[in-house]
C-alpha cells in the first residue's frame, strides 16, 4: 500500500500543473465536448508511457538525443501553431464566437488535438518516462507493478475529475469576454511550453554536434 501511495503522490505531483493537456482538457470540460474520449486519450498515454518509463524504458531514451530533439522540435511547432490559434479565436468577432462559447469542433479533429498535445510534447515524455520511470524503475518487479497501479491511480481520477469538473465553471462562460481570458491564457502557456522545448531543443542540437 505504501508504494501505491507513493506511485500516486509521485503522479500528482507531475501531472497536477497548467499545461498543454490540462488547458485543453479544462476547454472542452466547459463547453462539455467529448470530455471522456479526451480524457481517455490522455489517460492511456500515461498507461503506455508511465508503464515504458517504470519497466526500465526510461533510461534507454535519455540516450537517444537525437530522439529527443526530434520531438522536441515536432511539439514546439505544434503548440506554437495551436497557440495561434487560440489567440485568433479570442479576438474574432462577436458574430463569429457565439455566446455560449466557441463553436464546436468536429469529433476527429478533437481526438487529433487531444492525440497530438499527448505524444508530441516532450514534457509528457520527461515526466511520464524519465522521470517518474527514474523513480518507479528502482523498484523490484512487484514493486514497479504497485507504484504503477498507485500512479495511473492518479491519472485517471485526475483527468476525468478535470474534464467533468470543469462543467461547473459553465455558468461563468456565458459572456464572450470570459472566453476571451481563457483563449489569451491557453495562447499564452502554449507559446511559453514552445518557447521552453525550442531552448531544450537548442541545447540538445548542441549536446550532438558536440559529439
Amino acid at each position: 500500500m505504501e508504494i501505491i501511495l507513493k506511485g500516486f503522490i509521485v503522479s500528482f505531483g507531475l501531472i497536477v500543473s497548467i499545461g498543454a493537456q490540462n488547458a485543453f482538457l479544462l476547454k472542452q470540460g466547459i463547453i462539455r465536448q467529448h470530455v471522456f474520449w479526451i480524457a481517455l486519450i490522455c489517460f492511456v498515454g500515461d498507461v503506455l508511457l508511465m508503464g515504458l518509463g517504470v519497466l526500465g524504458l526510461g533510461s534507454i531514451l535519455a540516450e537517444l538525443p537525437v530522439f529527443s530533439l526530434v520531438i522536441a522540435l515536432l511539439g514546439s511547432a505544434f503548440l506554437l501553431t495551436y497557440g495561434s490559434r487560440s489567440f485568433i479565436t479570442a479576438f474574432k468577432s462577436a458574430d463569429v464566437l457565439a455566446m455560449n462559447g466557441p463553436q464546436s469542433a468536429s469529433f476527429k479533429k478533437v481526438l487529433w488535438i487531444a492525440f497530438a498535445i499527448t505524444f508530441l510534447n516532450p514534457q509528457v515524455y520527461i515526466d511520464t518516462v524519465m522521470i517518474l520511470g527514474g523513480i518507479g524503475g528502482q523498484l523490484d518487479f512487484r514493486g514497479k507493478i504497485e507504484f504503477l497501479i498507485g500512479a495511473l491511480s492518479c491519472s485517471l481520477l485526475w483527468f476525468l475529475g478535470l474534464g467533468y469538473g470543469a462543467q461547473i465553471l459553465s455558468p461563468y462562460f456565458k459572456k464572450r469576454r470570459t472566453w476571451q481570458i481563457l483563449d489569451i491564457l491557453t495562447g499564452l502557456i502554449m507559446y511559453a511550453i514552445a518557447a521552453s522545448l525550442l531552448f531544450y531543443a537548442f541545447h540538445l542540437a548542441k549536446q550532438i554536434l558536440d559529439f
